[in-house]
C-alpha cells in the first residue's frame, strides 16, 4: 500500500511590498503575476533564463512554462536560500502548493490537495462558493474594525471569545448577511456593551457531555459545532483520534481516566470554562448537576444496527 502523503502546513503569506520572482511566460505565468501583484508584491519577470542573483531580496519564487533547466536551477537555488518556491502544475518541483481560494475579503477559504488533485480542489471551491455569501466578508471586516476596541474593553481572552461566538452566530451575523450593515454594527456594539457589563460577574462554566461515535463522520452537527467552540476537550486515552482532530486547534486537551473525569470537569466548570467531555461515563451527568454545574447532554446518532 502506498504511503499517505505528508500533510502540508497551511499558511497565508504577507507579500505587501516584498519582492517576488516569476520565471516563465504565457497564461499561467500571467495569472501568477496578477495574483502576486494583487497581494502587494513587487514582481520581477523573467521569461526563460535564470541566474541566482534573480532571487536577491525575494520572498517567493514561482516558475511557469519556462525551460526545464531554468526551472530546476531556480528551485535548487530557492531551496538552498530557504525561499518558498513553486512551479505551476509540477508538484515534484515545488516547495509549496497554491490552493483554490474562495475570497470574501478579508475572509479567505483555501482548499489544497498538495498537488495530488487540483481539479478536485477547484470543484470543492465551487461548492463552497455557493454556501458562503458575500456578507461573510462584511462580517469579517466589521470584526477587523472593532478588534482593537473589543480587546480593550474585554481584555480577558475567554470572555472575548464567548462574546464573539455569540455575535457571529446570532443577531449580528443575521443582520450583516441580510445586508443591513449599520444595524449589524449597532448590534455588535450592544453585544460588546453587554459582555463588558457581564465581565463584572464571575464567568459561569458549562459542561457538554458529547456521545462520540466510533467513526468521526457520524458526529452530529451540534457535536461538531461544540468541538469548534470548546475551551477544553476532556477525553480518555482510547478516544478516536479522528474525532479529536475535528476540535478547535487551540482548545486544550485533557486526557483523563474514568475515575478522574468528574473532578476535572468540576474544576473546569468552576473556572468558567466551556468544556466538552467526549464519550461520558454513566453517572457523570448526575454527579456534575448535583455539584451545581450546568450540564448539557448531547446524544449521538442512533446506531441502526441496534434496531435489528
Amino acid at each position: 500500500m502506498p504511503a499517505s502523503p505528508r500533510p502540508l502546513l497551511p499558511l497565508f503569506l504577507d507579500l505587501d511590498g516584498r519582492h517576488a520572482l516569476v520565471l516563465g511566460s504565457g497564461e499561467a505565468a500571467d495569472r501568477r503575476i496578477a495574483t502576486l501583484r494583487a497581494c502587494g508584491a513587487i514582481v520581477r519577470e523573467e521569461a526563460d533564463r535564470f541566474t541566482p542573483d534573480m532571487l536577491d531580496g525575494c520572498a517567493i519564487a514561482v516558475g511557469a512554462e519556462a525551460p526545464d533547466p531554468a526551472l530546476l536551477a531556480m528551485t535548487e537555488a530557492a531551496r538552498a536560500r530557504g525561499i518558498p518556491f513553486n512551479v505551476v502544475d509540477r508538484p515534484s518541483l515545488s516547495g509549496f502548493s497554491t490552493p483554490a481560494v474562495v475570497s470574501r475579503a478579508p475572509l479567505q477559504v483555501a482548499i489544497a490537495s498538495g498537488g495530488a488533485a487540483p481539479v478536485l480542489a477547484r470543484l470543492l471551491r465551487a461548492r463552497i462558493e455557493t454556501v458562503v455569501p458575500p456578507g461573510f466578508g462584511r462580517l469579517a471586516a466589521l470584526a477587523d474594525r472593532m478588534q482593537a476596541e473589543t480587546r480593550r474593553r474585554l481584555p480577558d481572552v475567554l470572555r472575548r471569545r464567548r462574546m464573539l461566538e455569540r455575535a457571529f452566530s446570532g443577531r449580528v451575523a443575521e443582520l450583516m448577511l441580510d445586508g443591513r450593515e449599520a444595524e449589524a454594527e449597532a448590534a455588535y456594539q450592544a453585544a460588546l456593551a453587554a459582555a463588558e457589563r457581564d465581565a463584572e460577574q464571575p464567568e459561569r462554566g458549562i459542561v457538554y457531555l458529547v456521545d462520540a461515535p466510533a467513526e468521526a463522520d457520524l458526529l452530529t452537527l451540534r457535536a461538531l459545532r461544540l468541538l469548534g467552540e470548546a475551551d477544553v476537550i476532556v477525553h480518555e486515552a482510547a478516544e478516536n483520534p479522528a474525532v479529536l482532530e475535528l476540535a478547535r486547534r487551540d482548545a486544550s486537551r485533557r486526557v483523563v481516566t474514568a475515575g478522574e473525569a468528574v473532578g476535572v470537569l468540576e474544576a473546569l466548570a468552576s473556572a468558567g470554562a466551556k468544556a466538552v467531555r467526549l464519550s461520558p461515563r454513566p453517572g457523570e451527568a448526575s454527579a456534575l448537576s448535583e455539584a451545581g454545574h450546568e450540564v448539557v447532554s448531547v446524544p449521538g446518532v442512533p446506531n441502526p444496527a441496534a434496531a435489528d
